[in-house]
């Protein structure tokens, strides 16, 4: 990741501050250099115009997310299944505020602005990839039937990832059992939903 001024860590942190509390239209470059305590005029020398400034904002924020879900989507040849999807659920779940800051931004992204290229088609993109990754290699292995591994790995984003989303960005006052919740979904996973 590219290495930014102190300055420019400030202009950057205070971007994604306004984007996340206010959404894109109301990020003026007025607005983030009185957050970031600098000039308007530094902004525009640092970072030459506005739309600048928030793609290289979304990046810088985007990589570091990007990061950890990598991580907490990686896997060894040998990990069990079930191992594997209650780490990647705990993990979601263990996720910050300001991770889920990202996300969103990257929901808003999608509302404000739907012909750009978009955060949250990245963060999919990383997850179901990861997974896919994963389901071949059981297939392989004959530890799973022998299924689309993409359509598992979509079905399986679809339950963890969003229902993580919905309770940490939606509904901030719930606690949730993770051990509890990721069990009930393991086992409709392996055993269906009929009698």
């Amino acid at each position: 990741m590219k290495e930014f001024s102190s300055t420019d860590e400030k202009i950057i942190k205070a971007t994604f501050g306004i984007l996340q509390k206010e959404g894109f239209v109301k990020a003026t470059t007025k607005r983030i250099a009185a957050e970031a305590g600098v000039n308007e005029v530094t902004i525009f020398r640092n970072f030459q115009n506005k739309n600048n400034l928030i793609e290289i904002t979304k990046n810088y924020y985007l990589q570091r997310f990007l990061d950890k879900l990598e991580e907490i989507f990686d896997f060894n040849e040998d990990e069990e299944i079930e191992d594997y999807l209650q780490s990647n659920f705990v993990g979601l779940l263990n996720l910050s505020d300001e991770d889920f800051s990202i996300i969103k931004v990257a929901m808003e992204e999608v509302r404000e602005i739907p012909e750009k290229k978009q955060l949250i088609a990245q963060i999919t993109d990383t997850i179901i990839d990861k997974l896919d990754e994963f389901f071949k290699c059981q297939i392989e292995k004959g530890k799973i039937r022998d299924v689309d591994s993409r359509v598992l790995a979509v079905m399986c984003f679809s339950v963890t990832f969003q229902s993580v989303v919905l309770w940490k960005i939606y509904d901030e006052g719930q606690t949730i059992d993770a051990d509890r919740y990721g069990g009930v979904f393991l086992d409709i996973l392996y055993n269906g939903i009929k009698i």
